[in-house]
């Protein structure tokens, strides 16, 4: 009898080493199974039956409970979560959908390999039930194979390039956004797409059809950058000329040089769409040193409808992205995945904004 009582009592550690997998994996299966594949789960049964393991109820939650908080995962530089406002409110819109569901945002940023491999051990030792994964890069991306080989629930904002079959994601229509946009631009703002502004300020007097359109791309290896490309592309269809396109990153900065480079290039050039509003204002800023006049010169696009496309001079003619609806669903989404349901894929269209500046 003494020596029955004084027999060690097995532990999830006994359990994980009979049956070959890890602690966390193990700890999942008591949880309900989330995030294991069949194989793994039945190797813990087993064990579990082979060891005598039971759970002691008082230690349940530390042992078995979820982590009850989400990461956003931003694989971009610390500079641009302050220079791109975008970022800022799909966090805020995303902390505000979980808020309503008693469940914390946890900011994980990402942008260089140390950071991601930080990220990947943090989220890997349980700390979160699943990540909202921002601005994804191709060939960056090498993180993510850890996470979805952890059958980890996560969900993009945007398309995850080599991970669309994979991941679930919520995206902008960004190659129809760069249609409608290069159309309006064609057109002058006459008929169809004009009728759509979401803006009450009207055309501007000096818009006109607009036959040499260049465009400011963003990062070739993002879902954005590629399809607003393809979508400018397309709209013009054999007027497609590869001098009326310059590269960008995003920040205000490339689309300053690349608007230098277009207007050195190309200077007879009559309307610059850029791939998101900070380009944009980058591209005004170098018009405005060399006394071209917008709209009256050159029309000027962008693409987001992000808070600086009210503070330039003049307002920035845009294509709105819905980026609280695409963080509230990103975050019904993820809480699907994470309670077992199959990821889901969306596409959000867009909307033409008609300000001052085309």
């Amino acid at each position: 009898m003494a020596e029955s009582s004084q027999r060690r009592r097995p532990t999830i550690e006994d359990v994980a080493r009979e049956s070959g997998v890890s602690r966390g994996t193990v700890s999942r299966v008591l949880n309900g199974g989330h995030w294991v594949s069949p194989t793994a789960a039945e190797a813990v049964e087993r064990a579990i039956k082979k060891t005598g393991y039971r759970i002691n109820p008082h230690a349940r939650n530390l042992a078995t409970a979820r982590a009850n908080s989400i990461a956003f995962l931003l694989t971009e530089p610390h500079d641009r979560l302050f220079e791109d406002p975008n970022f800022s409110v799909l966090m805020r819109a995303a902390a505000d959908a979980l808020a309503a569901r008693d469940l914390p945002l946890v900011l994980l940023m990402a942008g260089s390999d140390d950071e991601q491999r930080r990220a990947t051990e943090f989220i890997m030792a349980g700390h979160v039930d699943g990540a909202l994964l921002v601005s994804s890069h191709r060939g960056r991306e090498g993180f993510l194979k850890t996470l979805v080989a952890a059958e980890l629930p996560v969900v993009a904002c945007g398309v995850p390039l080599g991970y669309e079959r994979r991941i679930g994601y919520v995206a902008a229509d960004d190659l129809e956004g760069a249609r409608d946009m290069v159309a309006y631009l064609r057109d002058g703002g006459r008929g169809g797409l004009a009728s759509e502004s979401r803006s009450g300020s009207g055309l501007s007097s000096a818009v006109r059809g607009r036959s040499r359109i260049a465009t400011i791309t963003g990062p070739m290896d993002t879902s954005g950058g590629i399809g607003r490309l393809e979508g400018y592309r397309q709209e013009l269809g054999d007027a497609f000329d590869e001098r009326l396109v310059a590269q960008g990153d995003y920040s205000r900065a490339s689309g300053a040089r690349a608007m230098e480079e277009l207007l050195d290039r190309v200077p007879d050039l009559d309307a610059v769409f850029a791939a998101n509003d900070v380009m944009a204002a980058g591209a005004m800023d170098v018009l405005r040193e060399r006394g071209v006049r917008v709209p009256d010169d050159v029309a000027v696009a962008g693409f987001d409808d992000a808070p600086i496309a009210t503070r330039v001079e003049p307002a920035l003619t845009t294509m709105h992205q819905p980026f609280e609806r695409i963080a509230h669903e990103m975050v019904r989404m993820l809480l699907a995945v994470i309670d077992g349901e199959p990821a889901g894929r969306m596409t959000l269209p867009t909307e033409l904004v008609v300000r001052e500046s085309a």
